[in-house]
C-alpha cells in the first residue's frame, strides 16, 4: 500500500505559503510514498518538483478553476485553461491523459462543485471524500455518500497550503511504486481515504489573509 497525499499546494499557488522543496521535505518526513502537486491553475510547481531528488513518487497535477467550481487533474504536465465549463474542462483533461478528481465538492466557501452536480460528474475518475481543510466534517461525509452512490473511487488529500499540513489528508493506494501504476490503481478504486483536520485557527488565518490579498489586488487594478 502506498501512502499518498493527492492534494497539495506550494507557493506556486497564489495562496500557497511553502516552497516546493519544503513540501517535499515534509512529505518525506511524515512517511508519505507519493504526493500530488496541484497548484491553482498552474503546473509550474509540479514541474519543479519533478526535477528534485526525492524518494517520493511525484504526481504532477493542477487544480483548475472552472465555471462550476474546482477540479483536480493528476498526471498532467501542461496547464489546462481556467474559466471553462466543467464538462469542457473534463474533456480537455481526459484528452491530456489526466486523472480527474472532484475536490471538496460540498464546501460552501471554497468553490466546491457538488451543489451543481450534473451529468458531467459521471466522467470524473474519483471524488475527494476527505479534505483536511473542511470546517464541518459533515461535508466530507456527504462527499463519501455521493461517491458510493455513484460508484466512484474515494480519495483524500490535505489541501495543504503550508508544508506543516502535508499528509493531514491521505489516500492509501494498493499499487506498485510507480506513477503509471498508481494512477491506474486510483482509477480502479483501490483506495482508502482518511486523515485529520487542519486546525481551525490556521484555516481561518489563511482564509482571512487570502481574502485580504484578493481585495488588495482588486483595489490595485482600479
Amino acid at each position: 500500500m502506498l501512502a499518498c497525499d493527492l492534494h497539495v499546494h506550494t507557493n506556486h499557488s497564489r495562496d500557497g505559503e511553502s516552497s516546493v522543496e519544503e513540501v517535499i521535505f515534509r512529505a518525506e518526513s511524515v512517511g508519505l510514498d507519493a504526493i500530488a502537486i496541484t497548484d491553482h491553475d498552474t503546473v509550474s510547481g509540479a514541474l519543479l518538483a519533478l526535477t528534485l531528488p526525492t524518494r517520493l513518487i511525484i504526481i504532477p497535477g493542477i487544480e483548475v478553476s472552472t465555471l462550476q467550481g474546482h477540479l483536480l487533474v493528476l498526471g498532467v504536465t501542461a496547464p489546462i485553461p481556467r474559466g471553462l465549463d466543467m464538462a469542457e474542462t473534463v474533456r480537455l483533461a481526459r484528452a491530456a491523459g489526466g486523472l480527474v478528481i472532484l475536490p471538496h465538492p460540498f464546501h460552501l466557501w471554497r468553490h466546491g462543485a457538488g451543489r451543481k452536480i450534473d451529468s458531467w460528474v459521471n466522467d470524473v475518475d474519483a471524488i475527494e471524500v476527505f479534505n483536511s481543510r473542511y470546517i464541518v466534517g459533515a461535508a466530507n461525509r456527504k462527499a463519501g455518500r455521493v461517491a458510493r452512490r455513484l460508484g466512484k473511487p474515494c480519495v483524500g488529500g490535505s489541501d495543504a497550503h503550508n508544508a506543516r499540513f502535508v499528509g493531514y489528508g491521505r489516500t492509501l493506494v494498493e499499487s506498485p511504486p510507480d506513477l503509471a501504476s498508481l494512477l491506474a490503481a486510483i482509477r480502479a478504486g483501490k483506495t482508502h481515504a482518511f486523515g485529520r483536520m487542519t486546525p481551525l485557527r490556521t484555516y481561518t488565518r489563511q482564509s482571512l489573509r487570502n481574502t485580504w490579498k484578493r481585495i488588495s489586488h482588486r483595489i490595485s487594478q482600479r
